[in-house]
């Protein structure tokens, strides 16, 4: 081992072995943990996991919170292995709201704050703070997980309060919250618009827009998508 070069050893050999190696394969010197902490490590790992043998789904109830394999041949799951909340929480009181490689964003329904977490590590971020950053209320707000240019994780929360829409985008890097411009059509902010968690593919955050009337003459429903691309701007896609 001692022979191999560090690319050999950091994308060929950790990238194949299970989460919770690899991160205590970041503790063995702070080249392996720069490395590992890359995002190109982390896309090859996640990449290399996408096999059927590797799939778990992870399943909330209750009080309690499990994963289990998937069984692709006959579409079933496996022997449930327990996940231990590392936070208080109450009945039917976590919800998961986004994922992104191994993290969830969770919101804690009882008290609407919004949470940073790793199942696999059972790390945990708080993302609440006293100027209100960090509270989700349900059917008004979306939430999206997203990987930018350096290499930092981020959640984007969009709030709708009183007609007004606000975008705010917390950085796991500086731990902090920081407002964004966002320019959209007042249409949007009407409650006949529903608004779809954020998609992560190609560097690009996409929101979907769900347009729904309901009335004695039948249902309309037509869609919007919205992406938030590398230039840390908002544009609606075209059709």
């Amino acid at each position: 081992m001692a022979d191999l070069p560090v690319h050999t050893i950091m994308f060929e050999i950790l990238t194949r072995v299970p989460t919770k190696d690899v991160g205590r394969s970041k503790s063995v010197c702070k080249q392996w943990y720069a490395l590992l902490s890359t995002q190109d490590s982390v896309r090859i790992h996640c990449s290399r996991s996408l096999v059927s043998s590797n799939q778990r789904v992870l399943l909330i109830d209750d009080l309690t919170c499990s994963v289990h394999p998937i069984i692709s041949k006959s579409n079933d799951y496996g022997p449930s292995s327990i996940v231990i909340f590392p936070f208080h929480h109450q009945n039917n009181d976590v919800s998961i709201l986004s994922h992104l490689n191994g993290f969830l964003c969770v919101c804690l329904n009882h008290i609407y704050e919004l949470l940073l977490w790793n199942p696999t590590t059972t790390a945990f971020k708080r993302l609440s703070t006293p100027d209100s950053h960090g509270f989700y209320i349900n059917n008004l707000d979306v939430v999206g997980l997203y990987v930018d240019a350096d290499d930092d994780y981020k959640v984007l929360h969009i709030k709708c309060r009183s007609g007004v829409l606000g975008v705010y985008v917390y950085s796991r890097e500086v731990d902090s919250w920081r407002n964004i411009p966002f320019i959209t059509r007042q249409e949007y902010l009407s409650p006949h618009f529903n608004w779809s968690a954020g998609t992560f593919c190609g560097g690009t955050l996409y929101f979907t827009v769900c347009e729904c009337w309901l009335g004695v003459q039948g249902d309309k429903l037509s869609t919007r998508s919205f992406y938030r691309n590398g230039s840390r701007c908002f544009s609606e896609c075209k059709k």
